[in-house]
């Protein structure tokens, strides 16, 4: 169960009541989206994996809001009433259920037809988190997914993200069938792009000294699975939490028996526990992005260029030849 630092749900059920007027007025009744006043589809979107398959498909044809903006850890959402009033106004809203709880019940309130989950779109899978986990095969834990369990990060796997991807042209030429030669068009070429860059993983990470990471956010597990190799998080469900004695003694072990050289850490978050661990084992410290958000601190400017950041981050952690 995510534990991380939510809007309790007697505050959302006050916000979603003040916003209800909105969400029963503008709700779409049709698969076919009413248009804004400029003529563009108007796109919701959670957060920024999301956002950036709306821009990328939709083109000239959306208008993209989203949720989370810029610098704001996506687990920590709170949607202030206003928003979701808004939220009843969209033609289409992209959301990835799981990772934000407080907005998935507000986009539940919300009605709107054109409304797409994109966990529904590629197959989920549930990843062993870093509390308990070795490599001897014992049950472990699970990633801050779902209360089910399930891993939501898929957008950190440019396979998977591939799939979200087409999904969400489908959906988008299905709101605006107009338009739907040019959203197609768009998902072919993202796609294009999704597999080159699988290919750019998959090449450089084929030979390298060790296959472990470690990691303050277990956000990397489909892109560890995909590439062969073995995640490590320190804590896992915050990852500005303060790790157990035990657990630090463990990625000391893991570390020594691995010959990991790295401790990565995330922008949106603290470095205070990375830095830690490293000072404690002699190791480094770099950034490896889970991508929630782009920000000034980010490694490149959209998902393409921070994913190749974190790629040569990992290449020169894992010693690829």
């Amino acid at each position: 169960m995510n534990v991380r630092r939510l809007i309790p749900r007697t505050a959302l059920a006050g916000a979603v009541a003040l916003g209800i007027v909105s969400l029963s007025a503008c709700s779409g009744t049709s698969d076919a989206a009413d248009k804004g006043s400029d003529g563009k589809l108007d796109v919701v979107a959670s957060f920024y994996p999301m956002q950036y398959l709306a821009e990328q498909i939709g083109g000239d044809h959306v208008a993209v809001d989203t949720l989370t903006k810029p610098g704001v850890e996506p687990h920590d959402l709170e949607l202030k009433p206003k928003q979701i009033g808004e939220l009843g106004e969209a033609d289409v809203i992209l959301y990835l259920k799981g990772v934000q709880p407080a907005v998935d019940e507000a986009i539940a309130q919300a009605g709107v037809k054109n409304t797409v989950d994109a966990t529904t779109l590629t197959k989920l899978e549930e990843h062993g988190t870093e509390v308990g986990h070795d490599h001897e095969g014992e049950e472990a834990g699970h990633d801050h997914a779902s209360e089910a369990g399930a891993d939501p990060h898929v957008w950190l796997d440019p396979v998977k993200y591939a799939e979200v991807a087409k999904g969400v042209g489908s959906a988008l030429q299905k709101a605006d069938p107009d338009h739907a030669a040019d959203y197609e068009k768009n998902t072919t070429a993202l796609v294009k792009k999704l597999g080159d860059l699988d290919t750019e993983f998959e090449t450089g990470l084929k030979n390298t000294a060790t296959k472990t990471f470690i990691t303050t956010h277990s956000a990397f597990g489909y892109l560890a699975e995909r590439y062969g190799l073995e995640q490590e998080g320190i804590t896992g469900i915050d990852p500005e939490s303060e790790p157990s004695p035990a657990r630090i003694k463990e990625l000391q072990d893991i570390a020594a028996k691995d010959k990991v050289s790295t401790v990565f850490f995330e922008t949106l978050a603290s470095d205070r526990t990375a830095k830690t661990l490293a000072g404690d084992t002699g190791l480094r410290t770099d950034v490896l992005d889970p991508l929630e958000g782009i920000t000034d601190k980010s490694k490149g400017d959209d998902y393409l260029a921070v994913m190749r950041s974190n790629l040569a981050a990992l290449k020169t952690a894992l010693g690829a030849k």
